[in-house]
């Protein structure tokens, strides 16, 4: 029997605020265990939450650009559970009357676009954090209270990949918002993914596992793959899947069972009694909405329009707010109307120096108005791309302009014919087999003959000149 996957996914993102949701400690990564803490995030007897108004904003404002509708009434429950790094044993989050319902997002994949249901977006205290030894565990209560957005999809996804791209575009309008730095590294954007599989052109639901331990898009996508599989061979085999919560273990590729899966009966939600219900006025949501920016699908059709880009080019340079803006000055800035030249050089050659060293396109060292002055000198050809290039890295070790770096390494390209005889009659001398090889129709020949040229200028003879000389010689011999 064929079955089709059906998958939800549920992300967490921690809201971008100095302070957590329900008290006044600080949000701020990496301090002492234990030491950002209070008597309301530790529970005690007697504190009472109070709610943080630029985490009820953003998580407005997040909703507003997943296209969902916020909620003028919105209150807050008590879920319980019990496990050591909750020290209430309960959460404050939202069960029925969410910030935020019933949205989407488009995706696109393999050409195809498809529109993923977000049924809500709530928002939440975040729970401590287990550090497990060898003969202990121990609880760092520094993240209880932090401000949590779970946002849940529609069960709408049918395939890893649909999930990869979810989240990725996910991720990027998130970002656009300034809501949240959504790093997986220090778990401001966290992940879980439920599966199941039903026959093929049916529309019920089959039972699901929950995947956790999830921390990155990679691995998303990998323990659904492997969920799938898992779930088609139990099927196959007449068996029963269990309704579970998984692990997924990195090391051997594979998940492992945790626990049972909890239904929301089983965390007696009940409205917390220490929050009054909030009442969103309809100018504070139009207010919000001013301040969402131009988000990556506008901006990704924006530049294919205004600047003639393809659709996989304006896409990769409009995935962060920070790259777009770096990518739209360094296009406004670069002369003439072909601007996919400068897009080339953004996701080539500048995008290779940013992912050597770790970093974004606008944390190098060049702003637009150099990357163009470099630009010119390639298109005037006074110097050849390959010199680009390594003055490019330069540019970025030294903080030199592209001007000094070619004066001082005397690298412009040489395009005097005359110049050029002697390094080609010598390459054509000492590679008669290669000379052989073009006259017999291989056209391979002769770009080798070239980059032997160029081998022997040290980058600075001009391959046009090389090309169209060594073509004449060539036939003459």
């Amino acid at each position: 029997m064929n079955y089709e996957p059906v998958i939800g996914l549920e992300v967490h993102v921690q809201l971008k605020t100095r302070t957590k949701v329900f008290c006044g400690c600080s949000t701020e990564f990496g301090k002492d265990a234990n030491s950002q803490v209070c008597p309301v995030c530790l529970g005690f007897p007697g504190s009472l939450p109070v709610l943080n108004k630029l985490a009820l904003e953003y998580s407005i404002k997040a909703g507003l650009a997943l296209n969902c509708t916020v909620q003028e009434y919105t209150k807050f429950d008590r879920k319980h559970y019990y496990y050591p790094d909750l020290p209430k044993n309960f959460q404050i989050s939202q069960f029925d009357l969410p910030v935020s319902a019933n949205g989407y997002l488009d995706i696109e994949l393999d050409g195809v676009s498809r529109r993923i249901g977000i049924r809500r977006a709530h928002l939440e205290e975040d729970a401590g954090k287990l550090i497990h030894k060898d003969t202990a565990s121990l609880v760092d209560y520094n993240r209880t209270g932090q401000p949590l957005l779970e946002i849940v999809t529609e069960p709408d996804i049918h395939s890893p990949e649909e999930a990869y791209e979810y989240l990725t575009n996910l991720k990027s309008i998130i970002q656009y918002t300034g809501i949240s730095d959504c790093d997986m590294e220090k778990g401001t954007l966290r992940c879980d993914a439920n599966i199941s599989l039903r026959p093929a052109g049916t529309t019920g639901l089959g039972v699901k596992s929950e995947l956790k331990n999830l921390n990155s898009f990679k691995a998303v996508k990998e323990s659904l793959a492997y969920e799938i599989e898992r779930h088609q061979e139990l099927l196959g085999e007449g068996g029963t899947v269990i309704q579970e919560t998984r692990l997924w273990d990195e090391k051997t590729g594979r998940t492992v069972s945790m626990r049972s899966k909890e239904e929301a009966k089983d965390y007696r939600y009940f409205p917390e009694p220490d929050l009054p219900p909030f009442v969103i006025a309809k100018e504070t949501i139009e207010s919000i909405k001013r301040t969402i920016p131009e988000l990556p699908k506008a901006k990704t059709q924006r530049f294919m329009k205004d600047f003639g880009l393809p659709a996989a080019d304006a896409k990769q340079l409009t995935a962060s707010m920070q790259t777009a803006d770096f990518a739209e000055r360094s296009i406004k800035a670069y002369p003439g109307e072909n601007k996919k030249t400068i897009a080339n050089w953004l996701i080539g050659p500048l995008g290779s120096e940013a992912n050597a060293r770790n970093c974004a396109l606008h944390e190098l060292s060049v702003d637009p108005a150099r990357l163009v002055e470099l630009l010119r000198f390639v298109e005037s050809q006074q110097i050849s791309n390959l010199a680009a290039k390594a003055v490019l890295t330069e540019m970025i070790d030294t903080d030199k302009s592209a001007q000094q770096i070619i004066t001082e390494k005397n690298l412009i390209q040489i395009s005097d014919e005359g110049s050029l005889e002697k390094d080609i009659d010598e390459v054509i001398a000492l590679n008669p087999k290669v000379v052989e090889d073009f006259k017999t129709g291989k056209s391979n020949a002769l770009m080798f003959l070239v980059g032997q040229v160029m081998k022997r200028s040290k980058g600075k003879a001009n391959p046009k000149v090389v090309q169209d000389v060594l073509k004449r010689r060539l036939h003459d011999v």
